[in-house]
């Protein structure tokens, strides 16, 4: 079969609209845009949301706080926590937390709250404790130092 008499199977593709080209197209005239108004113009783009000049409705919607964006969110583990899950003497950071399931992600920042009672010594490194966690982990002889 030689090349030039291929051809595609018929009615697999189908020839490109032309508009605006007189009546007897089908489509001359408005060029298949309707009537009057901003859709039949050239550039005829509207912006998602516009409702034509009415104040929008994303606009309307009362809108409430603040996301600051170098506001640092601490997770947040309690000492009771840590109590039931290691042995004493164990050192405890991000990493070990992360592996038992109290930690979202290893590299965010978290920080160790005095609620439970401790009697165990930890070796703990966080970026932030709480007063009453220090005070703790200082009283069971554990040591801990901010990150």
């Amino acid at each position: 079969m030689p090349l030039h008499s291929l051809k595609p199977a018929p009615g697999s593709r189908k020839s490109k609209r032309i508009v605006g080209r007189g009546e007897g197209s089908g489509l001359g005239q408005t060029a298949g845009k309707g009537q009057k108004g901003q859709k039949c113009r050239s550039g005829d783009t509207i912006m998602n949301g516009f409702e034509g000049g009415q104040m929008p409705l994303i606009r309307r919607i009362p809108k409430r706080g603040f996301n600051h964006p170098s506001k640092i969110y601490y997770q947040s583990v309690n000492l009771g926590v840590l109590e039931q899950l290691f042995d004493a003497g164990v050192e405890i950071n991000g990493e070990v937390l992360a592996k038992a399931g109290l930690l979202k992600k290893a590299t965010e920042p978290f920080k160790i709250l005095g609620a439970g009672k401790l009697t165990k010594s930890f070796k703990i490194v966080a970026q932030h404790f709480s007063k009453s966690a220090e005070e703790m982990i200082k009283k069971a002889g554990g040591s801990l130092l901010a990150n």
